[in-house]
């Protein structure tokens, strides 16, 4: 199994393809790589593609002091650097999405431009009288979670992530065995972030900075925490367009992976000039 040693951690990698155009993908919270699996394969040839597994997940090292979003950030940035991509293409889903950003921000030379399905940066909406009831719910279901986690119950507590906070009721039970005890396993990560101070914040003045064009991905049956964070994104950010993907939710690399294929590849090829 192929693992890089950036910033002091090794991690789990795999570089498929050997074209020239690089695309990086990072996955969110409690999966792995194996996330992508269904993305790939539908990525023309032309793509050099880089998946990798973040700390704390699956094959990659477990450090055991506190982590941090900009700890993540560094390893994206370090990954592409170690490879020879930069500028890279980056795709990033939900809590990837929010490393992504800060990667762009952190090594903008790196960092040719982005494709951003629904990051949670729920701080952006803060002091927004018409999303705070929104936002105390999600706190709350994100409490629930982290509760049952400390108690050491893990699989209660990615049951309440997926039934509750990313998805919908019931759709644990959907998953695949393999996918459940993926996320099971990778528990102990998402407590860890959730105890990071910084999991969901962003400076705006920052995001005005980031200039590299970016694709905002909303579906449009995904939880309804996630639109008005992807309308404050878009308004801040003048590089940004927004693309809403029809009938799918919060990770549509699975459930509607040619779509999303043929969104990414579409914004790249207009861009890579």
């Amino acid at each position: 199994m192929p693992h890089a040693t950036v910033n002091g951690v090794v991690l789990f990698y795999n570089v498929v393809g050997t074209g020239e155009l690089p695309l990086v993908l990072v996955h969110g919270s409690w999966v792995s790589h194996h996330d992508w699996d269904l993305l790939i394969t539908r990525f023309s040839p032309l793509l050099r593609i880089l998946t990798y597994d973040r700390r704390g997940h699956s094959g990659s090292d477990r450090p055991l002091a506190q982590g941090s979003v900009r700890e993540d950030a560094a390893d994206l940035a370090a990954l592409i650097a170690h490879w020879g991509l930069g500028p890279a293409w980056v795709v990033g889903n939900s809590f990837g999405a929010s490393i992504a950003l800060r990667t762009a921000d952190l090594r903008p030379d790196l960092v040719r431009g982005l494709i951003l399905h629904e990051p949670p940066l729920f701080s952006l909406l803060n002091g927004d009288p018409t999303v705070a009831r929104l936002l105390q719910e999600v706190q709350g279901k994100l409490k629930g979670v982290v509760e049952q986690l400390v108690s050491g119950d893990y699989a209660g507590g990615a049951r309440c992530f997926v039934d509750t906070v990313a998805l919908r009721p019931g759709a644990w039970d959907r998953l695949p065995p393999h996918l459940r005890e993926t996320m099971i396993d990778n528990a102990p990560t998402f407590l860890d972030e959730a105890r990071d101070p910084e999991q969901f914040l962003f400076e705006v003045e920052r995001l005005q900075n980031i200039a590299q064009p970016t694709l905002l991905t909303l579906g449009d049956q995904s939880p309804s925490q996630f639109r008005p964070v992807i309308e404050r994104l878009s308004g801040v950010m003048t590089s940004a367009s927004v693309l809403r993907i029809p009938e799918a939710g919060h990770v549509p690399h699975v459930t509607h992976p040619d779509a999303y294929a043929e969104a990414v590849q579409d914004f790249v090829r207009r861009h890579a000039v």
